[in-house]
């Protein structure tokens, strides 16, 4: 597989795991949320709670 294919998969596949745990998450997975406010808040909510330390 030639370098720059490599690169472009390492990257794609960081990205698709990170959607993944964020799945994880069942009110952010079926989007309960009918208002698009309140959905970007919970997006927000998700993300902080996968970066900052257990």
């Amino acid at each position: 597989m030639p370098r720059r294919r490599c690169q472009a998969h390492r990257r794609r596949n960081v990205v698709q795991r990170c959607f993944n745990r964020l799945k994880q998450n069942k009110a952010l997975a079926t989007r309960y949320d009918k208002r698009a406010r309140h959905y970007k808040a919970l997006v927000t909510l998700a993300c902080l709670r996968l970066w900052l330390p257990n």
